[in-house]
């Protein structure tokens, strides 16, 4: 019998889900086989904002197009897998709620089935994306947010997160309904949570935090910690000892409470001058702790007030109505301090982050301000054109006076390059799959490098791709025998080629393997949805084992 093992399960989950941009209409599940499981599109740089990097992979990039091409060309694509696959430091995603309610600039959608099938392809890309100490932020609702939980477990392994933070995003009540919800959940995982506890950032200390540490004795070793009375309700007949103060009176803890310390720790630091009696010499003891000895920060707590971080109408109103008076503010705005909260917990300066649900660009204006690489992404062009673009532009130009701007001294700087994620290269017909209209010439032999990971060289005719030994050559046409002596004798001292073409002779694949052992004529498109199609294949295969080796190593 086979052995079970704890799992959510949902209608479709097995196959793979069309969403509206595929189908005009309502969401639908197709086989794994279907062209739009596998395919990794054309993204075509657009435009530069500011100064950036020679190489356009490494710059901060704003892609316009849908969350799941783009993270497929930042893990499947050479040029970008080079630099983003296994080096995201920090992900912050705002996914789609599925509340039910349709904002001005997206629609909220999708039934349980359809969003747990939509966040699940994102959320494997997302994890193959992260650094060996990365972490994942989930920000939601009370609508999925429990869902989201199990299907992180299952994606990330349970024993890897972190904690759930709750954000007070609204400081008001409503008495329009049953309860006022006025806090969002923020879940975390890391890849290790080992290794992001090395490098994962603690908070600065409050004004009031430090007005804690005092130094009534004029202790020459500075400030020490105040409110300490030396007991605990908890620990052992050991830690309830006798201790008699200067005073000469004779303490022990009240009943049922016992000392915070052993007795050989409190000689020693009775030896030392670390324990205060009170000014009369005739209080409980406490062991000092001073301010210098302590860590340079506090670790969060989970619970994020309003007060702290900011809230909804704060970004709303105080922010971005400022930067755009002149069109309705966006729906869902977050506010730039609590974006920085998060990205300084889990990152650097240099480190990358990355937001495949951009809307209004809050993750990627905040990792500008504090000296992060940034790649995010929005599917509505005309969200980009509105909010997204021309507020990182301000970003950039020092022109955005609101967020945090002055807290962490921003005064402009750096760039971005934008990027479009282009149209599908396949379309799904009666009589078949077939290739687009525009997928000819340089193009097509583009998006196939990306589509089967090549890396695409244009200027290497005949050939157009590298990967190891093997070359990679495109014919935007029929392929025959002079088309493959030209293409193998183009080869180097132990290269091979993959060679596409849209139609192939009789006698192509004869000659090729006589001529170049090793080599391999494949017939476009069919030959390339079955490669996509086996390493879809073995992406799932992959997490399915990653879930046992999870759920087995926690015990569940």
């Amino acid at each position: 019998m086979t052995e079970a093992r704890l799992e959510l399960v949902w209608p479709g989950k097995d196959k793979f889900l069309l969403v509206p941009k595929d189908t005009d209409g309502k969401p639908v599940w197709v086989e794994r086989d279907h062209p739009a499981a596998s395919e990794v599109r054309l993204a075509d740089f657009t435009g530069v904002v500011g100064d950036v990097p020679e190489d356009p992979y490494a710059a901060n990039l704003l892609f316009t197009g849908d969350s799941l091409d783009v993270l497929r060309i930042l893990c499947e694509v050479p040029e970008y897998r080079s630099i983003y696959r296994g080096k995201v430091k920090l992900v912050y995603i705002d996914p789609p709620f599925n509340t039910g309610q349709a904002f001005e600039h997206y629609d909220d959608w999708m039934e349980h089935s359809t969003w747990l099938s939509f966040m699940r392809e994102r959320l494997l890309l997302i994890r193959d994306l992260l650094a060996p100490d990365g972490s994942v932020w989930v920000h939601l609702d009370d609508a999925e947010q429990h869902r989201m939980r199990l299907l992180m477990d299952e994606v990330f392994g349970s024993q890897n997160f972190i904690a759930s933070f709750a954000w007070e995003k609204d400081k008001g009540r409503r008495n329009d309904t049953d309860v006022s919800t006025v806090h969002d959940h923020i879940h975390v995982y890391a890849t290790s949570p080992s290794a992001w506890a090395r490098v994962r950032n603690p908070l600065t200390r409050t004004a009031e935090q430090v007005a804690r540490y005092r130094n009534p004795d004029s202790d020459p070793r500075g400030p020490w910690l105040q409110g300490d009375n030396g007991t605990a309700k908890s620990g052992s007949d050991a830690a309830r000892f006798e201790v008699t103060l200067p005073s000469g009176r004779v303490v022990t803890p009240p009943a049922g409470n016992f000392w915070r310390f052993s007795r050989t720790n409190f000689e020693q630091a009775r030896s030392e001058g670390r324990v205060w009696f009170g000014r009369k010499g005739d209080s409980m003891p406490v062991i000092k702790r001073y301010l210098t000895e302590v860590k340079d920060g506090v670790v969060p707590r989970s619970w994020w007030p309003a007060d702290e971080v900011g809230h909804n109408q704060e970004a709303k109103r105080d922010h971005l109505r400022k930067m755009f008076p002149n069109g309705a503010p966006f729906a869902t705005p977050k506010p730039e301090r609590l974006l920085e909260r998060v990205i300084h917990i889990g990152s650097n300066p240099g480190d990358l982050v990355l937001d495949c649900f951009a809307g209004s660009g809050t993750t990627a204006a905040v990792a500008h301000k504090m000296g992060r690489r940034w790649v995010t992404s929005e599917i509505l062009a005309s969200t980009v054109e509105q909010f997204t673009l021309p507020r990182l532009t301000m970003v950039v130009a020092g022109e955005d006076p609101g967020g945090i701007t002055k807290a962490v001294g921003w005064n402009g700087g750096g760039g971005f390059r934008t990027v479009t994620v282009g149209p599908p290269m396949y379309e799904d017909t009666p009589f078949g799959v077939l290739l687009a209209g525009w997928a000819t010439n340089g193009r097509f032999a583009r998006a196939v490098a990306g589509q089967l990971g090549f890396e695409f060289q244009p200027d290497a005719a005949p050939l157009c791709g590298i990967r190891g030994r093997m070359r990679l050559a495109v014919v935007d046409g029929a392929v025959g025998a002079e088309e493959v002596r030209q293409i193998v004798g183009s080869l180097g001292e132990k290269e091979r080629v993959t060679l596409i073409a849209k139609s192939v002779l009789p006698e192509a694949e004869s000659l090729l393997a006589q001529v170049s052992p090793g080599s391999r004529i494949r017939k476009a498109p069919r030959d390339l949805l079955t490669s996509g199609a086996q390493r879809m294949r073995r992406r799932t295969e992959a997490s399915t084992r990653h879930t046992r080796e999870s759920t087995e190593g926690s015990g569940t």
